[in-house]
């Protein structure tokens, strides 16, 4: 199976959102395999987002994503990369298609409510910096037969 990152930005948390994204994904039929509300560092931030150092929007980046709690969360299912990155839509809420979670809750780029791993190397690597092997769990789930062809 497949794993993603995505985290409800600070702007998601303050609007009171943060069920509803979540919901989205579950009535996708994806599962969660890690959840929690985390204070990001600096630290954390300037390694996150790494590679945008030095260009001019990396600061106002950081500055953001340090401003007020998030909540990450680690998605899993079969194609669960794609999935996600579909059902959060494109990264300027105006482009995003209708039903996207983009296009539904947000106004602006810079305030666009989540973030979504765009491939399989960054979301490894970004599971990595926000959780603990730890921390992530394997379940089975009555419902997945349902959901996932053998």
């Amino acid at each position: 199976m497949e794993r993603t990152l995505i985290i409800v930005k600070p702007d998601g948390v303050q609007r009171g959102l943060v069920g509803e994204v979540l919901h989205r994904f579950e009535r996708r039929g994806v599962k969660i395999v890690g959840l929690k509300m985390i204070q990001v560092s600096r630290e954390l931030a300037e390694r996150h987002y790494g590679v945008h150092q030095g260009k001019p929007f990396f600061a106002g980046l950081v500055d953001f994503i340090t401003s007020s709690p998030v909540v990450v969360a680690v998605l899993e299912g079969p194609n669960v990369i794609e999935i996600t990155r579909s059902t959060v839509g494109a990264t300027n809420p105006g482009s995003a298609a209708p039903g996207t979670i983009r296009a539904d809750f947000g106004l602006t780029i810079g305030r666009n409510l989540i973030h979504a791993s765009d491939g399989a190397d960054t979301a490894k690597s970004e599971i990595d910096l926000f959780f603990s092997a730890d921390e992530l769990v394997s379940y089975d789930r009555a419902v997945d037969s349902w959901l996932i062809e053998d």
